[in-house]
């Protein structure tokens, strides 16, 4: 077991920390004061290889899964709204990777991001206003019209919602079997039928776009369902027979993504931990240099400490998820969870320590609490994630027990076989 990071994964990490610094760090408050898409920037990240099948290629040949979490962490310790905006298509592909056939992925993967100069944007349309963790709660229809799907309902809180020219909605193929009946389907921009809603004004993640999408009687065609009509039939009958469907396309792709999500929250802590050192440095009160203070340096300890153990897990997830390890204990929802609290955590820990400056407009911390708090909601909400880990954890201890019991029961089988032997 080795806990470095190879000399390629120290210069990838190295060259997103100076696109974070030298590019999005100064651009930061200007797209979070204004709320406007980065697109400069994410042209910026394109010419350096940080966006679109180059990056993609990177991640692809990393046998430890680290750089997805690397680039997570660097780029959202420049800014989180930023770094969203630049990466969110990445949840588009990683359901058309987890729900399509090869031909497909290979149709629309490169409409998320655009090919050579060209820059495009995806979308993952999941959300609903009366399902937002609980994507067994969907009410999203799709029915089938001849060589047509016709889908219609509301879509809310959509990263990319209304700029990505490939959406990726999750949808009821039949409204009797409810959740068991879900299925993903490939709606591009400009579909009749589909239009953009309320685009939201934000605490945090600002220069990120998210909206409502309003599906009126659209219609795709049959090929825009992911995975094809024969693997969508055989799960239907499966859950008309009364087995199990399988897990949800939705719940597939956020357990690929949890970790990437809890990377982004530790670059946020990150950046509140660093730039707060950095303010506290060299100052004093009527006790001493700040730095010096037991009382300081006991939050300082504690917000390093918690920052390490959320990285941990993060790299573990990664790891398991790029080696095909079965995430049976929960890994994959642990990684957010904690990181999540860790960022809200840290936040707030630090501007307590810096005191009322910390909650001016010009200091940055205020940023990082505004923007943390998002990662304990979205992609499942710390309670759910709780709920998740509970239950898995629970499931994986019965199967060790069942397992023991297995191997006992076979050892005393031998036991009395040698025992008659010998009589």
């Amino acid at each position: 077991m080795d806990f470095r990071l190879s000399d390629e994964q120290i210069e990838f990490q190295q060259h997103c920390h100076r696109f974070a610094e030298e590019v999005i760090r100064p651009a930061a408050e200007r797209y979070d004061r204004e709320q406007q898409v980065p697109y400069e920037i994410v042209k910026e990240a394109r010419a350096r290889g940080l966006h679109g099948f180059d990056l993609l290629t990177k991640m692809a040949t990393d046998d430890q899964g680290l750089f997805g979490v690397i680039y997570a962490e660097e780029l959202h310790w420049g800014c989180a709204g930023i770094a969203l905006a630049i990466s969110a298509s990445s949840l588009a592909a990683a359901g058309i990777a987890a729900s399509g056939t090869p031909e497909q992925i290979q149709r629309w993967v490169p409409d998320c991001y655009g090919l050579g100069d060209e820059i495009k944007y995806g979308a993952y349309a999941v959300t609903e206003p009366s399902a937002g963790s609980d994507v067994k709660s969907l009410r999203t229809t799709a029915r089938r019209d001849g060589d047509e799907w016709v889908l219609n309902g509301n879509k809310i809180f959509i990263s990319n919602g209304g700029i990505a020219d490939v959406t990726v909605v999750v949808a009821l193929t039949d409204p009797e079997l409810g959740h068991r009946s879900q299925a993903s389907f490939i709606v591009p921009k400009g579909t009749p039928g589909f239009s953009q809603g309320k685009k939201e004004d934000k605490l945090g993640i600002r220069a990120s776009q998210t909206t409502e999408l309003v599906l009126e009687d659209c219609r795709i065609p049959l090929e825009n369902l992911l995975g094809g009509m024969d693997k969508l039939e055989r799960k239907l009958e499966r859950a008309r027979s009364g087995q199990s469907s399988g897990s949800s396309n939705a719940l597939a792709t956020f357990e690929i993504t949890r970790p990437l999500v809890g990377a982004g929250a530790l670059g946020i802590a990150r950046a509140a931990y660093e730039d707060t050192l950095d303010l506290l440095d060299g100052r004093a009160d009527e006790d001493g240099p700040l730095l010096e203070q037991q009382r300081v340096q006991h939050v300082i300890a504690d917000v390093a400490t918690e920052i390490e153990a959320s990285r941990l897990l993060v790299q573990r997830a990664a790891w398991m998820g790029r080696n095909g390890v079965p995430m049976s204990g929960g890994q994959g929802s642990m990684s957010k969870l904690k990181a999540g609290d860790v960022a809200m955590w840290c936040t707030t820990a630090l501007m307590d320590l810096v005191g009322p400056e910390a909650g001016l407009a010009d200091n940055p911390l205020q940023k990082y609490f505004r923007d943390a708090k998002i990662f304990q909601l979205f992609e499942g909400t710390a309670q759910i994630q709780r709920l998740v880990i509970s239950r898995m954890q629970v499931a994986e201890r019965r199967r060790q027990l069942a397992a023991a019991a297995e191997v006992i029961g076979e050892l005393a089988e031998r036991e009395r076989a040698v025992a008659g032997a010998a009589a």
